[in-house]
């Protein structure tokens, strides 16, 4: 960051920050905002993305410029399902490729490497959540460098608009340790993503079976190139002056990419035959397509229960359009559901007692307690409210429908899932992780183990959409009686490694994953089947695919199969605690070691034995800051998470005073960040923000800009009844941009009021909101079933008279009439 000294400033730094005179320091290089010196130079990501499996090499660089040894400690945030397959260091001239080994055993490794001047790394996933992973670099001598070389395997997430989606997590929120849990938290030093002294480069390169159509980012990206004629593979980079302020996130559209495949890998030659790693291995992707009868009719019944984030990191814009969503989602509920809202923050609240039959009455009087809803209930803990809903017992045919919103930044990611996962045969969950930094391991962890969908909401992303999705998902009868069969040459059997699967969705893909033992001839083939009922009707998909290998796929699938293998055995191990040992640890760890993929219950460990000369001197250990979005802190009640910047809150007056001093000589934006960044909350506060002098509450306040005016789509649907019309009045006709004489004046004689009123608005919304039909598509279509219950008489004289009033041109079809 820059050059810290109380009298001189060097030539030779780019940044100097002036500081308090009682704070002696003359230190080049990077400095945290401790002014400590950081090793970690620079991080170089390479993705390579194979039809819908991506692999990501990370390089991170570290450079000691310190007259000691260090030992640096870096924690940083993967995606919650990727399978880290690949740790080495080079030093020098010297790579050290490092080994898959039980944790404590490389963690004593470790220790007892450094305690003897070696060189070593390690790398280990959290206990708590396995998206989060933490780096040691140890005995790094004065003046040296290390390349630190990091690869794992993921399989893209299909979205709702079907571009697949890639997220490189730059940025790692304070995960919120809820009071009483178990586990100590992972350690972490953030500081604003503008302050981070390292640098990122990315690049990608997409290939597939299909043209690459287009790829977009929430980051600016150079312009996609074309590497051959038929489009099928492409390359693209982030432009330069990337800031760590977001993750960065790719969505890759393949044309036609809704097909059926199934690839074959080859297994490792040195592996022994018949092992995970020496057998090929099949991935199957399906895409299960439902009779259209069944999908012309959604549900008329259910629970639906939505559990919103109230914590304060979901301020601003996020509340805003939580508030939306909800109101999409209540007007697009069936009639004759029942419904309940729950927020949460270091507390919960409810609407109303228990989940209530839907109505007029009970739809305006949790519209009122919606729009109500701030930012303002604390830190993020999910797991009692979550508690508190599955002990309401179900209401009979009205099968439980969950949604989750949450920026997900919560510490205890295990227990959520597993408390969910208990809970699965009862409910199905739909969870959307909300901003930069959402766990991905909480998100689809809670949609995957609830038997719903996950989606994630970023940037500039729009929260409706895909929420309504999730909604139609809901809407759809349960898939029952799922099975999966396989039809192989008779030398060869089938082991599948993935969890059985319990949860189709039109359009959505299913991927299996299985180990393949035996001889066959490279002209064989093979057949899986998918069974399912659904509304009553069975149905079966097949898939007939070749037994050859494809070429030059590395061993991605063999990878990904031992990591779903490896997740099931852990959570079957948290699933046994308190009970008589059946080894699956054991197993773990023993598949963890053979597939050279991490786990739960193992880490990476390497050691430069090659290095003669005893590092001499105590290690000084230097935390790499991590960046994250605002605010750093969450608290709740007395109780603080583990992630504090400078420590207990008696240490808070006096950085204050210090952090005063300081900041005379800087930009206001610049001290406003320094002294985000550095701030400790007091014991005794109930919010995840920052405390704030009360001068800067106060301006604050008064720089609050107005509300926005309301979005005229929001505005119609707000005035539509539960039951799906419209009633005529000046606010409707305010919100079709007409005088309520002009509307009452082109009504048909022969119409009713809403009648009339129903068919403008559906009018309306076909003529200039098409761009947004997946958000109004389900309250559209409740509306047309209202209209043709009335078997009102005058429907097309109303379409015709009311194309005219809006000028629009839409046919009485199109209205689904």
């Amino acid at each position: 960051m820059g050059c810290v000294n109380t009298t001189t400033r060097k030539k030779n730094c780019s940044q100097q920050l002036p500081v308090h005179t009682g704070m002696m320091m003359n230190r080049c290089g990077l400095l945290t905002l401790q002014r400590e010196p950081v090793p970690l130079k620079s991080i170089e990501v390479e993705l390579e993305v194979r039809d819908h499996v991506a692999t990501v090499v990370s390089t991170l660089n570290y450079e000691n410029k310190e007259d000691k040894p260090l030992e640096a400690v870096f924690v940083f945030p993967l995606p919650g399902d990727a399978a880290v397959c690949h740790f080495s260091a080079q030093i020098g001239q010297t790579q050290i490729v490092a080994e898959v080994k039980e944790k404590q055993k490389a963690r004593e490794e470790y220790d007892d490497a450094l305690s003897s001047g070696q060189q070593a790394f390690l790398l280990e996933e959290s206990d708590q959540s396995p998206d989060i992973f933490s780096l040691r670099v140890g005995s790094l001598p004065p003046g040296e460098s290390a390349s630190i070389r990091l690869e794992y395997v993921t399989e893209l997430a299909v979205q709702a608009d079907d571009g697949l989606r890639f997220c490189l997590p730059a940025v790692l929120n304070p995960r919120y340790q809820p009071q009483g849990s178990k586990g100590a938290g992972v350690q972490v030093t953030s500081v604003p993503a503008s302050l981070v002294p390292y640098s990122l480069s990315f690049s990608a390169r997409v290939s597939s079976p299909r043209p690459v159509s287009k790829v977009e980012s929430n980051c600016s990206l150079d312009p996609l190139q074309y590497l051959n004629t038929d489009q099928t593979q492409a390359t693209v980079k982030l432009a330069a002056g990337h800031k760590f302020d977001r993750d960065v996130e790719l969505l890759i559209y393949y044309k036609d990419a809704h097909q059926p495949t199934a690839v074959v890998e080859a297994g490792q030659a040195s592996a022994e035959p018949g092992s995970l790693m020496g057998d090929p291995v099949v991935m199957v992707s399906l895409y299960p397509e439902f009779p259209q009868s069944v999908m012309s009719s959604t549900a008329s019944c259910g629970e639906f229960v939505f559990l919103m984030d109230r914590s304060g990191s979901m301020s601003n814009t996020r509340i805003r359009s939580a508030r939306d969503t909800l109101l999409l989602l209540l007007k697009s509920l069936p009639v004759g559901c029942y419904f309940n809202i729950y927020s949460f923050g270091s507390r919960y609240e409810h609407i109303f007692l228990k989940s209530v039959e839907y109505s007029q009455q009970t739809m305006e009087e949790a519209l009122k307690k919606v729009e109500q809803m701030e930012a303002d209930l604390g830190g993020t803990e999910i797991l009692q409210p979550l508690k508190h809903i599955y002990s309401q017992p179900c209401i009979q045919n009205q099968p439980r429908q969950l949604f989750v919103f949450t920026d997900g930044e919560v510490g205890n990611t295990k227990e959520v899932i597993d408390l969910v996962k208990k809970n699965s045969g009862s409910h199905r969950c739909f969870s959307f992780g909300i901003g930069e930094g959402a766990s991905s391991a909480l998100i689809n962890g809670m949609a995957k183990e609830g038997g719903g969908d996950a989606q994630f909401i970023t940037g500039t992303d729009r929260m409706q959409p895909k929420v309504m999705q999730s909604l139609r998902f809901a809407l759809q009868p349960a898939v029952v009686d799922i099975s999966v069969t396989w039809d192989l040459p008779q030398e060869v059997s089938v082991t599948v490694l993935s969890p059985p699967i319990t949860t189709l969705f039109q359009g959505q893909r299913s991927l299996i994953y299985a180990q393949l033992t035996g001889q066959s001839s490279e002209a064989a083939e093979g057949c899986v089947t998918l069974k399912y009922s659904l509304a009553g009707h069975p149905s079966e998909n097949q898939l007939h695919f070749s037994l050859r290998p494809a070429e030059d796929t590395g061993l991605t699938l063999h990878r990904l199969g031992a990591r779903n293998l490896i997740r099931s055995l852990e959570m079957e191990e948290r699933d046994r605690r308190g009970q008589q040992d059946g080894g699956v640890k054991e197993k773990v760890v023993q598949l963890s070691v053979q597939s050279g993929v991490s786990s739960s219950f193992t880490a990476f460990i390497a050691v430069n034995k090659d290095n003669s000369e005893v590092i001499q001197g105590p290690l000084v250990r230097r935390n790499i800051p991590t960046p994250c979005t605002f605010p750093i802190l969450k608290s709740s009640g007395r109780h603080m998470s583990a992630f504090r910047i400078l420590g207990s809150s008696g240490r808070y007056k006096r950085e204050r005073r210090e952090l005063g001093c300081l900041s005379v000589h800087m930009d206001a934006p610049r001290r406003k960040a320094i002294m985000y960044a550095s701030m400790v909350m007091y014991e005794d506060t109930e919010t995840d923000g920052f405390p704030m002098m009360e001068e800067e509450n106060q301006s604050r306040k008064s720089a609050v800009p107005e509300q926005p005016p309301r979005d005229p789509l929001l505005q119609l649907v707000s005035l539509q009844e539960a039951s799906g019309c419209w009633l005529l009045d000046p606010a409707l006709a305010a919100a079709l941009g007409k005088t309520n004489e002009e509307v009452e004046k082109s009504k048909p004689e022969k119409a009713s009021s809403e009648v009339w009123a129903t068919i403008l608005a559906l009018i309306w919304l076909h003529g200039f909101k098409m761009d947004a039909k997946d958000e109004w598509e389900l309250l559209a279509m409740k509306a047309a079933s209202w209209l043709c219950a009335q078997n009102a008489p005058c429907v097309s004289e109303c379409v015709d008279a009311g194309n005219v009033l809006l000028g629009c041109s839409v046919k009485k079809e199109a209205l689904g009439l």
